[in-house]
């Protein structure tokens, strides 16, 4: 569960609003965060970090890539074991990367007081888990480290290394960092426990989100029949909004 979020107290009218305006803003957000994604996604492209130690159509070498792979190569043994079953080693070159940034919404489980046993999925409007487009994305990553879907090895380990090589992306060229705040987004990098502490890169608005007690959410799943619920954005939410440049400039006047 995301422990940051708060709680707030709905009305049933009050949920109804917020969940229509929670939706036009998601709408807005999405479609911003892909236009930025296409307009800067030359600046990721993998064999600016790896050189030749991936397979693209150039095989320039590139200042630092034996580094970056070593450490992507680090990354990788900690996790490919348990659950996904694979060799801890990497052979270079790796497989091509695609040049493609896609962005999936956070979601993680929530355990319902009194419900024992009994988990939500929760989906963040406001925050996106970002990587390299796959054929294995988290959902079928999961699927597959569950027994749910049969393991495709090939695939599994592709997911594993478009995650890994973004994550390394952003801690070798840390300008990039600044480049997403610049553009509204907070970067983190957190782990998956559910995929043996697989790193990700997340990216967040600066816009707070919320959720109601625990009953309400009970209530309103046990009448959609789905286990799932999102996050509610507050009308306040979006005139709270930080602006972290105009801080620094204050800060740089006092």
């Amino acid at each position: 569960m995301d422990e940051k979020i708060s709680r707030k107290n709905l009305t049933n009218e009050e949920f109804l609003k917020l969940r229509q305006t929670t939706g036009k803003i998601e709408q807005v957000l999405n479609k911003r965060l892909r236009s930025h994604l296409d307009i800067i996604r030359p600046l990721f492209i993998p064999r600016i970090l790896l050189g030749n130690l991936v397979k693209s159509a150039y095989t320039d070498e590139i200042p630092g890539a034996q580094k970056a792979f070593t450490e992507l190569q680090e990354w990788y043994a900690k996790i490919c074991e348990k659950p996904f079953g694979l060799p801890k080693k990497l052979q270079p070159p790796l497989p091509p990367i695609s040049h493609q940034l896609e962005c999936t919404p956070f979601q993680y489980s929530l355990s319902l007081e009194g419900e024992p046993g009994r988990s939500i999925t929760i989906t963040s409007p406001v925050k996106w888990i970002l990587s390299y487009q796959s054929e294995c994305p988290l959902n079928r990553l999961k699927a597959m480290a569950s027994g749910m879907e049969s393991r495709q090895p090939d695939e599994m380990r592709q997911g594993l290394i478009n995650h890994l090589t973004l994550v390394v992306f952003l801690k070798r060229f840390p300008i990039l960092n600044q480049l997403f705040e610049d553009l509204r987004y907070q970067p983190e990098i957190i782990e998956l426990s559910d995929l043996g502490g697989l790193p990700v890169v997340i990216l967040k608005t600066p816009v707070e989100t919320f959720l109601p007690p625990d009953d309400f959410i009970l209530q309103v799943t046990q009448l959609s029949g789905i286990a799932a619920f999102q996050e509610v954005i507050a009308f306040e939410a979006v005139e709270n909004i930080p602006d972290p440049f105009k801080e620094h400039l204050k800060n740089l006047i006092r």
